[in-house]
This record gives structure tokens, sequence and C-alpha cells, in this order.
């Protein structure tokens, strides 16, 4: 008996080895996340400095990719709030099984800004999209397509009881992202949108460097220009963050 139970003790080991062998890793997950949050610098409609936090979930399978990003932006100074602002931004794509690839899309970006030329913004678009480049350190995509967009501005001396606005849009959008080395990337997204009363062109910029594992240190810009703007606000809003990052998946 003894003997038995000491063959089944040596043998038990490398058998464990045999069935899951050190270098196992889990199969990638359909799911990714990731959530930051950290420093930032306004200039434009507000001169401030504080706190920002975002959120951003995906979900990719063989034939639907679901993404949806949640901003918040908070700032203030001995004396008041200078700064409050809200981003959600949720797109799904279908994937198209054809020669020519590509996907089609629903895309809706809403924006609430106390302090913004335009203090409530909603659009919703729809169109298709293509990776013009895909391979292990380089991404290209490209999107085209129509969608409705609304405008509330803020309310000025001239204008203390302004009127919203509701624009036929053409949305057009280049995302790039670029691995430089093992533990930096760059990406960067520039989204134009047209319409007959109003047209806007938005720069989000970052660049990533990985500390260790899941943790990140980012460094964003987003940059925002509007054609048409209430009297005395500025066209040009700039957003400059420093984050820590964490994704999972």
């Amino acid at each position: 008996m003894f003997r038995a139970i000491a063959v089944l003790f040596l043998t038990f080991p490398m058998t464990a080895w045999a069935l899951v062998p050190p270098d196992y890793q889990e199969p990638p997950s359909d799911f990714t996340a990731e959530i930051e949050a950290g420093f930032q610098l306004n200039t434009g409609n507000t001169d401030s400095s504080s706190f920002n936090g975002r959120t951003k979930l995906v979900y990719d399978t063989k034939q639907t990719k679901q993404e949806a990003t949640f901003k918040a932006y908070f700032a203030s100074d001995d004396e008041k709030t200078t700064s409050e602002k809200y981003d959600i931004q949720l797109q799904s794509n279908y994937k198209l099984q054809s020669d020519w690839g590509g996907y089609v899309f629903g895309r809706g970006d809403f924006t609430s800004d106390r302090f913004g030329s335009y203090t409530q913004i909603s659009t919703i678009s729809t169109g298709y999209g293509f990776d013009a480049i895909s391979d292990i350190d380089t991404k290209l995509s490209l999107e085209v397509g129509p969608g409705y967009r609304y405008n509330m501005p803020i309310e000025t001396e001239a204008e203390p009881d302004p009127e919203a606005n509701a624009d036929v849009i053409i949305r057009t959008a280049i995302k790039f992202e670029q691995k430089l080395q093992e533990y930096t990337s760059l990406n960067a997204d520039l989204t134009a949108e047209a319409g007959e009363d109003n047209s806007t062109l938005t720069l989000d910029m970052n660049y990533k460097n990985t500390l260790f594992q899941d943790w990140a240190f980012k460094i964003g810009v987003n940059v925002k220009y509007t054609d048409v703007v209430p009297e005395g606000t500025k066209q040009t809003d700039t957003i400059t963050t420093f984050n820590l990052l964490y994704t999972f998946q």
C-alpha cells in the first residue's frame, strides 16, 4: 500500500505538468476594458487644471464589434466650478463577409458641457468603414456616412435665451494606431462633421507607455474646432490629459 501511494505521489506532478505546461496562457478574450484617471489642463473657453476620468469597453467578435466610451472632466478654482463636461460615445459595427470586407456602423455621440460654447451636443450617424491597414504594428480605419446633430448654445448676454440648432451632417473619421516599440504606442482619431449650418473638426491623440503588466502612463490631447460659435465664445477647445491607465480583459 505504501509503495502504491509513493508511486502515485511521484507521478502526479509529472502528469500535472503535462496537462498544464508552465508557459500556458489563457486564450484571448472577446471583451476588453480600459479605465484611466489623471490630471488635465484646459485652454479655450475654460482655463483651469483639475482631474478627469475615462472608461472604454469593447466587445469584439467575429461578426460584430461593440464599443462604449465614457469621459468625465471636472475643474474648479477656489471660488467656483470652472469646467464640467461629460461625453458618451457608442458605436456598433457589423462586419461584412464579402470580397470588399469592411463594416457598417451605427454611432451616437452625446456631450453635456456646462461651460462650453454649446452646452448640449447630440450626434447620431451611420455609414460604412473599412480597415485600410491592419497588421501587428499599424492599424488605419476610415469611416464615412450621414448623420444628424443637435446643438444647444450656451446662454450669453447677447443671446440670453438661445435656440437649439438641428443639422443634417456628413461624418468622416480616420482612426490610426501605431505601435512604436514593445511598450509604447501612438493613437490618433480625426473626425470631421460637415453640416449646412455648422461644421466641426476634432483631433483626439494620445501616447501610451506601458509601465508594468496592465498599467500604463498616457498623455492625451483633444482639440475641437467649431466653425460657428455663440458670440463671446472661442472656436477652439483644447484638453490635455496626463493619466494612469489600467487595461483588463
